[in-house]
């Protein structure tokens, strides 16, 4: 059995809806779960033998478009919608299901990761996340103007912010929900000037897309993906700013110069072959800003890729 066939037939799939840009600079991203439904992301896992299950969407505190305080937006709301994602996320884990959270925008990682962190721990799994995004998210309150958390996310993961989102795993020993060599970030090619001094004195590793012109795909997922193995949980945190606008124009940051629909295949596929994929994050969706729902249609098309669609046409080796 190859092993995307292996994951497919492994886990129940739960949808998991956060409609809310609490944590965004622009409005819109909070209509991103619908939209992905409405482009058909149910009926296209269930077509590649995938038992789904659709949660509805989370509930959560409006976004009241205030500005920063003490260099944070929406603190005290982010953290709510946080802990719930986190709560439906982890409960899904314990069920045996692969989440997939539908975002929302991307400070919502925060509560999804933090919860598949929590779920290895306990179960003694080695965790690899890979951030797909135009952006390292590697912010503090000290390093940006906006207060936007959604550029902090990464940096809370890895301990760098407010307790209330370092510590939202709870993990043992009282760490924070990751580590930086647990974490490789693929597509990045727009991080502030503060921001990437603090990515480099961290020792992030960042497949920049200056990397990926010059190596390729192919070899940026096989060093991505490099030690990835059966005791691995293997989460995907896909911001759709990843792909280039050209292709994707319905996000609230758009960065030219990003991945093609091409690479971005080949980058799914090679996650799927992988056979370790256990849950995923799809975020910062902004149907107010896209053409004809185009750019949710794409989305659906690249995450049916890390399901078991595959181009290839040659027998695989067995």
């Amino acid at each position: 059995m190859n092993p995307t066939a292996l994951l497919r037939t492994a886990h129940p799939t739960s949808l998991i809806g956060a409609p809310t840009d609490i944590g965004a600079g622009a409005r819109g991203a909070s209509m991103g779960p619908e939209a992905l439904r409405v482009a058909g992301l149910q009926a296209a896992l269930e077509s590649h033998g995938l038992q789904v299950f659709d949660r509805g969407n989370l509930s959560g505190p409006p976004n009241p478009w205030q500005p920063p305080v003490d260099g944070y937006r929406h603190l005290a709301d982010v953290v709510d919608w946080n802990q719930r994602v986190f709560d439906a996320v982890y409960a899904e884990l314990q069920l045996g299901h692969l989440p997939i959270l539908l975002g929302g925008d991307h400070c919502l990682g925060l509560g999804s990761i933090s919860a598949v962190a929590r779920h290895c721990a306990e179960a003694g799994k080695k965790l690899r996340v890979l951030w797909l995004d135009a952006h390292t998210d590697f912010n503090t309150s000290d390093l940006t103007p906006s207060g936007n958390v959604h550029g902090m996310p990464v940096a809370c993961l890895c301990g760098f912010g407010p307790t209330e989102l370092t510590h939202l795993a709870n993990m043992p020993g009282g760490g924070p929900a990751l580590q930086t060599n647990q974490i490789r970030q693929i597509g990045i090619r727009s991080v502030d000037a503060g921001e990437k001094r603090f990515v480099h004195e961290q020792g992030l590793e960042v497949f920049d897309m200056r990397y990926i012109d010059e190596v390729g795909m192919r070899q940026t997922m096989q060093q991505a993906l490099e030690g990835v193995d059966t005791n691995t949980h293997l989460h995907v945190s896909f911001d759709v700013d990843f792909l280039d606008p050209a292709i994707a124009p319905g996000v609230g940051t758009t960065v030219p110069g990003g991945p093609t629909y091409r690479e971005a295949q080949l980058c799914m596929e090679m996650i799927a072959d992988s056979g370790r994929l256990a849950s995923l994050d799809i975020m910062e969706l902004n149907p107010a800003l896209d053409v004809r729902n185009s750019t949710a249609v794409l989305a659906v098309d690249l995450v049916e890729s890390l399901f078991g669609k595959s181009t290839l046409m040659r027998i695989r080796p067995a």
